[in-house]
């Protein structure tokens, strides 16, 4: 059985999955950072060793998360060796396979959130996405998520991919969004916070219906007096510009042709 966890990484992700397991009664033996003042920080809140080399990555833990970034993953795998640990990652868009050559029991452990350190989140309601190259991993991963989250899903390599992509659109394509919007606002001197009703109420309104229902604006049934006013405000952000026009366009061509 799992009982003791080794996190490679100490990032936003780890941090808030770190606390999580703690809660539900793992022990956190060390936190491995590249920067030792995030492994210390990350390992002081869960009463576990820190370390910053991967020489110092202790070999006796029965679980070991990669919170890494894509490209940290694998150079990671081959320099430590831990081909008869349990061993899973976090991430969405890699697939469970780039384990093969360097375990014999591994798994994907994803959160689907966005994680900011400073940034208070209930675990419990965060989606967990699984995966494992054996039934029994399969089952220790899916007590494990049973512990901290109210829905834990067994997904595919591939529909974890899909599921990501969507999420790039749904939560870091619309945070740009928002960015856009902050920008244009400072330019006049008017608070972001007269957008945040709006925002709150587009979010709220995809939990009840679908969001081509949700979709409202000059661009359903492009209004082009409007559009081409708005194009026009936005001439000193040409790449802006480019992107209202290719969203409006998107948003009609949805509406007009009847896609779902």
């Amino acid at each position: 059985m799992i009982k003791t966890i080794a996190f490679i990484g100490a990032g936003n992700l780890a941090t808030h999955l770190a606390l999580a397991l703690k809660h539900a009664g793992y022990r956190i033996l060390q936190v491995y950072s590249r920067t030792q003042s995030s492994a210390d920080i990350l390992a002081k809140r869960v009463d576990a060793d820190a370390c910053h080399s991967f020489a110092e990555v202790r070999r006796d833990a029965d679980l070991y998360i990669f919170a890494l970034s894509d490209k940290a993953l694998l150079p990671a795998l081959k320099t430590l060796q831990l081909k008869d640990k349990f061993m899973v990652h976090t991430a969405g868009s890699l697939p469970v396979s780039i384990f093969e050559a360097y375990a014999t029991d591994y798994g994907v452990f994803y959160p689907l959130q966005t994680f900011s350190k400073a940034r208070e989140l209930d675990f419990s309601k965060i989606p967990l996405c699984i995966e494992a190259s054996r039934t029994e991993l399969e089952s220790e991963l899916m007590l494990m998520g049973d512990k901290i989250s109210q829905s834990v899903q067994l997904l595919s390599s591939k529909q974890r991919k899909q599921l990501h992509l969507a999420a790039v659109f749904t939560c870091n394509f619309t945070n740009h969004m928002y960015h856009i919007g902050q920008t244009l606002l400072q330019e006049e001197d008017i608070p972001f916070d007269l957008l945040k009703p709006l925002i709150m109420e587009t979010a709220q309104k995809v939990q009840i219906m679908p969001a081509k229902a949700a979709q409202t604006g000059p661009a359903v049934r492009f209004d082009e007096d409007v559009i081409k006013a708005h194009e026009e405000s936005l001439k000193m952000h040409p790449d802006f510009q480019k992107l209202y026009r290719f969203a409006s366009e998107s948003i009609y061509h949805l509406h007009s042709e009847g896609y779902d």
